[in-house]
């Protein structure tokens, strides 16, 4: 038999994980090599260890799922990634699909879809729960209709993650501590962000943060 699929496993909730590993080890094919409880240490522990495929809860403290996804595809573009989520919410799985997740998998049904997720994504085919299937084609009709295409995020990478860190409830100075850059520097992030979204305050920034998968509801 072929050697087993090498697995990073991310949650930022040990009792999560250790189900999920429960279900994932005890097939012959599968093995949990790593796990990391955010998304900052899902990325260095990918780059660390020898792994297949990662897979990533959506929000994490520190770097959610997405972001740590899209870090994979520029730094360790070998690993695959699935996404895991609490939530069947169509913005976090357009938003996994263009971070480079090759699937959405649910947690009410991982012991369910999860295996078979894994398996299907190391043979190159993506893996998406039948609600999201249909959230694609509706969402694609309805683009097709309004002659729309797939918005590009108005934000920068680092705008990104101060959004993150903001929505949290994170001060400047905590950010900047966080980020390793000036106070000033974070004020001037949080202005730029303010306008290109024309928002007003912290609040819009949260809402806006939930919706886009940055930070859990």
């Amino acid at each position: 038999m072929a050697d087993a699929t090498r697995i990073l496993l991310a949650d930022d909730h040990t009792l999560v994980r250790r189900g999920l590993r429960l279900i994932l080890d005890a097939e012959p094919d599968l093995e949990v090599v790593a796990e990391a409880g955010d998304g900052a240490e899902a990325v260095g522990r990918a780059l660390a260890v020898d792994v297949d495929l990662a897979i990533l809860d959506v929000a994490m403290p520190r770097m959610t799922g997405l972001q740590a996804a899209q870090q994979l595809a520029k730094r360790a573009p070998n690993v695959r990634v699935l996404m895991l989520s609490m939530y069947d919410n169509e913005q976090y799985l357009f938003e996994a699909l263009k971070a480079g997740a090759s699937g959405y998998v649910l947690k009410s049904v991982a012991d369910r879809d999860l295996v078979e997720a894994c398996r299907a994504t190391m043979r190159g085919e993506p893996f998406l729960y039948p609600g999201a299937v249909t959230a694609l084609i509706r969402d694609h009709l309805e683009r097709g209709r309004a002659g729309e295409e797939m918005p590009n995020d108005l934000l920068t990478p680092r705008e990104s993650e101060i959004l993150k860190l903001v929505a949290e409830g994170h001060s400047s100075r905590e950010i900047a501590e966080t980020l390793v850059i000036s106070v000033k520097t974070v004020e001037r992030h949080r202005a730029n962000i303010l306008e290109k979204l024309g928002m007003r305050d912290r609040v819009e920034l949260t809402r806006y943060a939930i919706r886009r998968g940055l930070v859990e509801p």
